[in-house]
């Protein structure tokens, strides 16, 4: 026994490199694709799903592994692969991966992942149980879950270095170069731990007691699991929706979902029924009550859920720890573990947007959670006093959940009220409500892409023309369409159609051209809102991404471009970096005007934007109105951005202001971002 010692350090250290590597590239390849997708906060949700899937694939090909091929065949089978990967590794996606229609990308968002990460994250994600099932083979009778906690460990420091170490120091492109040779030195580990457990005998003796694993515990092992990762989806998305898409509010929730697993699993674990269980129905509660108060401010959105997540999780995974078999059937436990993780994904990621018309995967997963653990609770044989109803605690466990229950579905009730029509797809909720009473001469119906405004226009037949919210006739975008209009008919380009509320400028001659990603706002404006329909110029919507729908089309000679796709929470940072804004500068007359809307809740973007125009030797004004209640017209921020030899009219001028000194952040590029710098 003494001798093989010398094989813990190799077993420990391939599982740790292997899990940081596994969790190191997928915020590196999750920030790669998301401009190519639109710049959506489900762009990561689709890669959570990618991940969980891959990681379901890893433990099936090390439980078969194990169970079915010898031990002295299983090293040589295992390096193979390791050799392949390494030979054709490129992380970095190929340009001609780039989708080229709109619609739901969710399928090609896994198609991409496969190609590029697919075989080097399957055979990272079958490390470690195919390491701790070498390790208790080796080592019969001693139990490797503390390996299980190191793996987990191992995740945890590679998501905790990425926002904080990564993500402000290096580009993608060396960002994917790094992890590229951290893999190759890994899979030299990996191979000689895979050589080394040639040397075991054929079999080992199993330790007395290994009984089989009954129906409820392999059921438990999928439900426990599934909740909790069907949570950490639901929180993030929660969190990228109404805060902002950025890595680091991707990382918080993950890296809280695996410090759950290293507390639970690590040694005896820490997890205690008391007073987690407690502590688990005020976080319920809260979230509930949050969900339906809207606009928190982000501080305590972002804390509130990552704590609620973070004891939901060590109520499952605590729960499933306890119910871990002995080392015979480690396999068939991580195997059970990753399709339950999976199966999570897929009801949030793939199934919830096409069976759901809102977001209600959250408050479902909240009265899921409350749901299972009570019945682990009525059903586990070492509390047989749970299972009677004069005692209090099952009591007050079930008053509880019913009423975390009812006060779900009042506030679905709720939400239904005076909504004309709500619908969702890949890039979110779409919300269409009438103010109250809509006879009003004042009434108006309101687009809402989650909680965010994103137009309203006047029911009065006699205001319906009249440009609202962030767009009247004193905001940045009306003063520059006005003014450029004096002398001639216009060419406009918008990025970001919303009601179509700008097409209520255009006159006989003038040209609009929207660029939209989402079909269900098209959908939603034309059959919601008349903007488009009363449009007394010729209009065309090009649909798919802005970006790269701007860049295979020839110069539009555009006197006005108005970027206007920042004003929801989540925003696609790929339409403001440098490169972003020479493209549109491309599409631009000499003297046109691009238009960029700012106005945002908790990302200050003026520093970006002037940042980025006086790198380049633009002109920059700033344009801040106030609210107009009378037109229906919102406070707004927009910066108008010239190139010389063109300049800014005195009447542009007179409505405008220079930019303010603001603070200096590193220029963004399509290989450098980070909106951690420019949180409010």
């Amino acid at each position: 026994m003494q001798k093989h010692k010398v094989w813990i350090p190799i077993y420990a250290l391939t599982i740790l490199a292997g899990a940081f590597l596994l969790f190191a590239v997928e915020p590196v390849i999750g920030k790669i694709v998301l401009p190519w997708f639109g710049g959506s906060a489900a762009v990561w949700t689709a890669c959570l799903l990618f991940f969980q899937m891959a990681l379901l694939a890893g433990y099936l090909y090390a439980h078969a592994l194990v169970r079915y091929v010898k031990p002295r065949a299983q090293a040589p089978l295992h390096v193979a692969l390791l050799a392949v990967s390494a030979l054709t590794l490129a992380v970095y996606p190929s340009a001609s991966l780039q989708p080229h229609a709109a619609g739901d990308p969710t399928w090609n968002i896994l198609l991409l992942l496969l190609r590029t990460i697919g075989l080097p994250f399957f055979l990272l994600a079958a490390t470690g149980p195919l390491v701790q099932a070498w390790y208790a083979r080796r080592f019969a009778g001693s139990l490797p879950y503390w390996l299980y906690a190191l793996s987990n460990a191992g995740s945890l420091v590679a998501l905790v270095a990425y926002p904080v170490l990564i993500e402000p120091v290096y580009t993608t492109h060396e960002q994917a170069c790094l992890w590229s040779l951290g893999y190759l030195g890994f899979a030299l580990v990996c191979a000689a731990a895979a050589l080394g457990s040639r040397a075991v005998p054929e079999a080992m003796p199993e330790p007395a007691g290994a009984a089989k694993p009954t129906r409820r515990q392999y059921a438990l092992w999928l439900a426990l699991p599934a909740c909790a990762s069907a949570l950490l989806l639901a929180v993030t998305n929660h969190m990228s929706q109404n805060v902002a898409a950025v890595p680091f509010l991707w990382i918080l929730p993950l890296s809280l979902y695996l410090l759950s697993f290293i507390v639970c699993f690590a040694g005896h674990g820490c997890y205690r029924r008391s007073p987690f269980l407690q502590l688990l129905a005020v976080a319920l509660g809260s979230m509930a009550y949050a969900i339906t108060e809207g606009n928190l401010p982000i501080v305590i959105v972002v804390l509130l859920f990552s704590l609620g997540l973070f004891l939901c999780a060590m109520a499952c995974h605590g729960e499933l720890a306890l119910l871990k078999p002995q080392p015979r059937y480690l396999t068939h436990f991580y195997l059970t573990i990753s399709a339950g993780g999976a199966l999570g994904g897929l009801a949030v990621g793939l199934v919830s947007p096409h069976v759901f018309n809102g977001y209600y995967e959250m408050p479902l997963g909240l009265v899921g959670c409350a749901g299972l653990i009570l019945a682990v609770l009525k059903t586990d044989p070492a509390l047989p006093w749970f299972r009677r109803w004069t005692q209090p605690a099952p009591i007050a466990a079930v008053v509880l959940t019913l009423a975390l229950a009812v006060y779900g579905a009042i506030d679905w009730q709720q939400s239904r009220s005076g909504v004309r029509l709500r619908v969702r797809n890949f890039y979110g909720e779409l919300t269409v409500k009438d103010s109250d009473p809509p006879t009003a001469i004042d009434a108006v119906r309101t687009l809402l892409h989650g909680t965010i405004t994103h137009g309203d226009q006047f029911l009065n037949p006699a205001l319906r023309d009249v440009p609202t919210t962030y767009y009247g006739a004193a905001t940045g975008v009306g003063i520059a369409i006005r003014d450029r209009a004096k002398q001639h008919a216009v060419r406009i380009g918008v990025i970001g159609l919303g009601t179509g509320t700008l097409a209520a400028y255009a006159r006989p001659g003038d040209y609009y051209r929207y660029y939209e990603i989402n079909p269900l706002v098209v959908q939603v404006a034309r059959s919601q809102f008349s903007f488009l329909a009363r449009c007394r110029g010729k209009l065309e919507i090009a649909m798919g991404d802005a970006r790269l729908s701007l860049a295979r089309e020839q110069p539009e000679n555009f006197d006005v471009l108005a970027v206007d796709a920042f004003s929801s929470d989540s925003i696609p940072v790929h339409l403001l970096t440098s490169q972003a804004m020479d493209l549109y500068f491309r599409h631009l007359r000499p003297d046109g005007i691009l238009a960029v809307h700012i106005s945002n809740h908790h990302l200050d973007l003026e520093p970006i934007v002037a940042g980025e125009a006086h790198a380049s030797g633009r002109r920059v004004r700033v344009v801040d109105t106030e609210d107009d209640d009378d037109r229906g017209v919102f406070a707004a921020t927009w910066v108008l951005v010239a190139a010389p030899p063109g300049d800014f009219d005195n009447d542009v001028r007179a409505s405008s202001n220079p930019v303010p000194r603001a603070r200096r952040v590193r220029l963004w590029t399509d290989d450098y971002s980070n909106l951690f710098q420019i949180l409010k």
